[in-house]
């Protein structure tokens, strides 16, 4: 195999791979393909602990893990959340109710629609079932209601879906109105999040990793976009997607690119790790 900059450290000890889900486990249909499936039983088989890191609702990784019989620590909601491997509540945040009140009182002229991540589920009055097109093989819905009548309280996070125009064209309004009260980022091309000041996968993989006497040296994380960001950052191993965004490719420059999901880019480096860890690694394109 041919040397790729920044794949020296491809081999080592690893004790945690956290891994995002759309547009990195996931293929594009938002299925998780065979040899994905089987990379993973063969990473928990080995000992290394297992976290899925997902933008997400706690509740429907929660069936997604129980479908495929796969033990994970659970990162949700961007890092609002995280579960232990029985379902125990590790650590929580939330938007304070004056800038969750702000978020869905305030009329920021844009087409974009608005959607609120609670414990009980995933919150909106905007009927679109194209959303949900991204849910099907586990079967998540939103449910249907008037932001008005939301609690201000125990809100993790908001999200606005439109077109990557439109959501660009948002994004200096809520930099400029809310200053540094919140955390804002892309997760995908069509979606804005929107979290509590400090809340990232980055920052709640830290919070886990601590709980488990585990170094962040020791661990290794793929992602594709925005919101993973502080997490491959962070990591000792930090993988980057073929189909990256392009602005997070910008961000972290000195990571290695591996593979398409389309092409189940993970298994491929993973099945290297496990086989051939010895040997220089080059990506699938």
């Amino acid at each position: 195999m041919l040397k790729e900059k920044g794949f020296e450290k491809a081999s080592g000890a690893v004790r945690l791979a956290a891994f995002d889900m759309d547009g990195t486990l996931l293929m594009p249909n938002h299925q998780l393909g065979e040899k994905t499936l089987s990379s993973l039983r063969q990473l928990a088989e080995r000992g290394v602990t297992l976290t899925f890191a997902t933008g997400r609702h706690y509740l429907e990784m929660k069936q997604i893990l129980a479908n495929l019989d796969i033990p994970g620590y659970l990162i949700t909601g961007n890092g609002t959340r995280v579960h232990g491997l029985e379902g125990t509540l590790l650590h929580a945040s939330n938007l304070s109710e004056e800038v969750f009140s702000e978020l869905v009182g305030r009329d920021w002229k844009t087409s974009a629609s608005l959607h609120v991540f609670r414990d009980e589920g995933w919150v909106t009055e905007f009927d679109n079932p194209d959303l949900l097109l991204a849910h099907q093989f586990s079967g998540f819905a939103y449910q249907l209601k008037k932001l008005a009548q939301v609690p201000k309280s125990g809100n993790s996070k908001v999200c606005f879906c439109a077109s990557h125009e439109t959501l660009l064209a948002l994004l200096p309004r809520l930099e400029q109105h809310f200053s540094d009260r919140l955390d804002v980022c892309f997760s995908a091309h069509d979606c804005l999040d929107v979290m509590p000041k400090g809340s990232n996968k980055g920052s709640a993989l830290a919070l886990l990793t601590s709980d488990l006497g585990i170094s962040l040296e020791d661990c290794m994380a793929f992602g594709d976009a925005m919101n993973d960001r502080e997490m491959l950052q962070s990591v000792g191993r930090g993988l980057v997607m073929g189909n990256a965004l392009p602005l997070l490719k910008q961000h972290v420059a000195h990571l290695p690119v591996i593979g398409h999901c389309k092409d189940q880019a993970v298994s491929h480096f993973l099945q290297h790790w496990l086989n051939s860890p010895n040997l220089s690694y080059s990506p699938e394109y």
